[in-house]
């Protein structure tokens, strides 16, 4: 799990109003940074298989909110990727 200051840091990074928790934009960017901490994990506990199973379930879930925000937004869609470093 993410400390409450990061997880804080990362919605303020990427809401878009000032009371904005809850949109696709921070929701991606809050699953990315789980994934990148549980992936970090894994490369140290190989054998965890639970953990590799719920960061293939967080990958698939921000899978679907990415192709969600390019079928409604494509520009806060390309924007986002670019931030976050993420492929296509």
């Amino acid at each position: 799990m993410i400390a409450v200051t990061k997880k804080n840091e990362v919605t303020k990074q990427f809401q878009l109003h000032p009371k904005d928790t809850g949109s696709a934009d921070v929701q991606i960017a809050l699953l990315t940074a789980r994934i990148n901490e549980l992936t970090e994990h894994l490369q140290g506990h190989v054998k965890d298989h639970s953990s590799r199973r719920g960061l293939l379930k967080m990958v698939g879930q921000r899978r679907r909110l990415l192709d969600y925000l390019s079928s409604t937004d494509t520009q806060r869609y390309h924007e986002l990727i670019k931030k976050l470093k993420l492929r296509k």
